[in-house]
């Protein structure tokens, strides 16, 4: 059975004009595709640790890997993601198995 996992995407906006085209249609495929925007943030500030900062946090819970695969290669979906490249710098996309609790981890 496919479990949820969380999309976690940190970037900066390089060009706000293929950002917002993305950003345009991004919400309304990443539901059809399973999704759900969790969170969204503007940085703040670094509390601990050293990577470099990134401007725009956005979470996403995916009801399963499959889904997020399904919303990234998606042909109906070629000409959208172009945008977030072109619209992105210093992306990071890290996918996490959702946890209810940490025992998975402490074993």
């Amino acid at each position: 059975m496919s479990q949820p996992i969380y999309a976690l995407n940190l970037f900066n906006v390089s060009n706000k004009d293929e950002y917002l085209a993305y950003s345009r249609r991004s919400a309304k495929e990443v539901a059809t595709h399973g999704g759900r925007v969790v969170a969204l943030g503007k940085f703040r500030e670094a509390a601990a640790g050293s990577i470099e900062p990134r401007a725009v946090l956005i979470l996403v819970e995916w009801a399963s890997k499959e889904a997020f695969d399904s919303y990234c290669n998606d042909p109906n979906l070629a000409d959208l993601h172009p945008h977030r490249v072109k619209g992105t710098g210093k992306y990071i996309w890290h996918l996490f198995d959702k946890l209810e609790d940490l025992r998975p981890i402490l074993k």
